[in-house]
């Protein structure tokens, strides 16, 4: 494949994966880094060396790279992917994609008149466990699907929130569906299709943030399946649980682990676990870089590979701005 030039603009966690991952492979390669904190953009470039740092994103944008990799927080996404797409580069935005599903409409829109692409990382699609349900339910082995609950159980204290004026922000995070739930509802619109219609209780007990820090809500799909989503960052100490569970009328499935890795429950009529294969996606180890949850990297591959016109199932906006409108829409049953 054709190596592939990368700018990457917010440097923390994040943004860290991203230049690990792109160091990574011969066909992808790191060559520019923003952030506002200077130093930190600075460390990475003496990191993975031959990186040109840059504070401001405006002289950023216009280095000679073909992708940027938009590592910021939620409320820049979309004027960061605007003036992306205005200098030429495609562009792969971190999730939530945008904070409202006009915001991701604009900029699908935008790449699409640029005759640019963009593209939204959903790395937990790749997921072995998830791999095995979709290819289950593609295949129709669990019958009609009844219901499906999920689960995001999840501590974050208060420190967490303090450490960033955008965390715990309304207008600059909306709802912790954007940020804790992101990938889980993502997984289940792409299951089961859009949301229609929500009912949802939420609120805000154990932190002094703007946001809400548990809700519930109970969800029906177009598809027909109903559903109940489940999260809160109040659990003591540390994460819980983030799982989604299928019930259908052949079979019921749980996902699990820390980040959708792993099988917890698996019992479909005449389809089995296959053998001799690890259902646990392990941490991300790139070298210079440790992280948490995994496959960052396919993600990568997949959008290098589409670039070279080669076939992909990377996730682009349209596809992305589905959770968006998801989120939205159980926010609005909190009001209904």
């Amino acid at each position: 494949m054709d190596v592939k030039k990368f700018g990457i603009v917010g440097c923390g966690h994040i943004g860290r994966r991203h230049a690990a991952v792109l160091d990574h492979y011969e066909f992808a390669q790191p060559v520019s880094v923003c952030d506002i904190v200077e130093d930190r953009a600075r460390e990475q470039a003496e990191l993975y060396g031959g990186i040109s740092v840059f504070k401001n994103f405006e002289d950023f944008i216009k280095e000679d790279f073909d992708v940027v990799s938009i590592c910021t927080p939620h409320h820049l996404h979309k004027p960061m992917a605007l003036a992306a797409i205005k200098t030429g580069k495609h562009v792969v935005v971190e999730k939530p994609m945008a904070l409202s599903s006009r915001d991701a409409s604009e900029m699908t829109q935008a790449a699409k008149d640029a005759g640019l692409k963009l593209y939204v990382v959903k790395q937990n699609r790749y997921n072995v466990p998830i791999q095995l349900v979709e290819e289950a339910l593609k295949n129709n082995r669990l019958g009609k699907i009844y219901m499906v609950q999920c689960n995001v159980l999840w501590n974050r204290h208060q420190e967490y929130y303090d450490q960033s004026d955008w965390r715990g922000n309304k207008e600059k995070e909306q709802g912790a569906l954007f940020t804790q739930a992101s990938h889980f509802i993502d997984i289940l619109v792409w299951w089961f299709g859009k949301i229609t219609d929500a009912k949802t209780v939420m609120d805000t007990q154990a932190h002094n943030i703007e946001i809400e820090d548990c809700g519930q809500t109970s969800v029906k799909f177009d598809s027909g399946v109903i559903g109940s989503i489940s999260w809160t960052t109040n659990v003591y100490n540390k994460n819980f649980e983030g799982s989604i569970t299928i019930i259908g009328e052949n079979g019921t499935v749980k996902v699990g682990g820390a980040y959708l890795n792993k099988v917890e429950f698996w019992d479909v009529k005449s389809y089995p676990l296959p053998e001799n294969i690890s259902f646990v996606d392990l941490p991300n180890n790139y070298g210079k870089y440790q992280g948490s949850s995994s496959n960052h990297h396919k993600v990568i591959e997949e959008v290098v590979k589409d670039l070279n016109g080669e076939r992909s199932n990377i996730v682009e906006g349209l596809e992305g701005a589905k959770s968006i409108e998801a989120i939205e829409t159980i926010y609005k049953g909190a009001n209904a």
